[in-house]
């Protein structure tokens, strides 16, 4: 994911083979810190689970906060947040046509988040780039 380019890239070994618009947290510049800073997080994690049953229509979870992550927000006396995901359409009440409109997840169209649910396995590497 590149965060300033708003692109999420499915490779399979060095090959692309699907790219995606997204939108990402409703402050998107920087690195996810705390929770409910509305930032997307930067660095290297791995998809971590699924949910058929999202608010958001369909979504796989990314590893935020790894252990780093962890320890600054602690050192700060703060939650650094969780359930960071890629998913499609937000719940009724969202705007989608906003811009970055989530909390801090990668949203993508529902038609695209069927796909990479079904070509993205649990345990797949995912980077996000400022």
């Amino acid at each position: 994911v590149y965060k300033a380019r708003r692109q999420l890239y499915l490779y399979s070994g060095d090959t692309i083979l699907r790219a995606y618009a997204v939108d990402l947290g409703f402050a998107p510049v920087g690195h996810k810190q705390f929770d409910r800073d509305g930032k997307t997080p930067e660095g290297s994690y791995v998809i971590d689970r699924r949910n058929p049953d999202s608010d958001y229509y369909l979504s796989i979870g990314i590893s935020y906060p790894n252990a780093a992550d962890a320890a600054y927000a602690l050192a700060q006396g703060r939650d650094p947040g969780g359930d960071i995901f890629i998913h499609g359409g937000p719940r009724p009440g969202v705007d989608p046509a906003r811009p970055d409109w989530t909390a801090g997840c990668i949203a993508v169209t529902n038609a695209e988040i069927r796909d990479i649910y079904a070509m993205v396995r649990d345990g797949t590497p995912i980077d996000l780039y400022a």
